[in-house]
């Protein structure tokens, strides 16, 4: 008999019977699937979580993979997801309340975390920084994420002070500068996501 994966959907349960292990107590929602309740909270768990049977040439990115790495309490409502410009996606076949962008991104910007294509947390960084219009708490997330790898600021600065042309520049290097002094204040029960569900 074989066993069920970590993270279940509709595939390999009827949503009836979801529900009922739900209201049980047998697993709880995260993201856009069940799990069990006992199942350790691990990146593995909350990159399958994300978008369960993510297609190969998809990359968990942005807020969904601040979470993935651990600087978010809970997943975004939508899943955010890239494919590199040199892959081609039918959008169509596209789950569910998933955004999705085609970006320029080489592989050492990708992670593979449970089997899950994801930005590398540096990636992750320069790409939360980087966002036009973010209507999110961008600086609170890369100070996160920052707590999480310290060497990250400087690696995402050198890169953004490296590059020519690029969109937004002085935008980012302003929220990365005010992330990296969030980061470095004193902890405070409050401010800090909590790594567990």
């Amino acid at each position: 008999m074989s066993r069920l994966p970590s993270v279940l959907d509709v595939d390999d349960l009827p949503l009836a019977e979801l529900c009922a292990a739900r209201l049980d107590g047998e697993v709880m929602r995260i993201g856009a699937g069940w799990c069990p309740i006992d199942e350790p909270d691990l990146p593995g768990l909350r990159a399958a979580s994300v978008a369960p049977r993510l297609p190969a040439p998809f990359v968990i990115e942005r807020r969904s993979a601040a979470w993935v790495h651990g600087a978010l309490p809970a997943p975004p409502p939508a899943a955010e997801c890239c494919v590199p410009h040199a892959e081609r996606v039918a959008t169509r076949s596209l789950p569910a309340g998933m955004i999705l962008r085609e970006v320029a991104i080489e592989a050492h910007d990708i992670v593979v975390i449970g089997g899950i294509r994801c930005t590398t947390l540096h990636r992750t960084v320069y790409d939360l920084v980087r966002d036009a219009d973010p209507g999110h708490d961008v600086v609170g997330i890369v100070a996160a994420l920052l707590v999480v790898d310290r060497s990250a600021g400087e690696a995402v600065r050198t890169r953004l002070e490296q590059a020519h042309r690029l969109p937004h520049k002085a935008a980012a290097l302003a929220r990365l500068t005010e992330a990296e002094v969030v980061a470095a204040s004193p902890p405070s029960a409050a401010a800090q996501p909590s790594l567990t569900r």
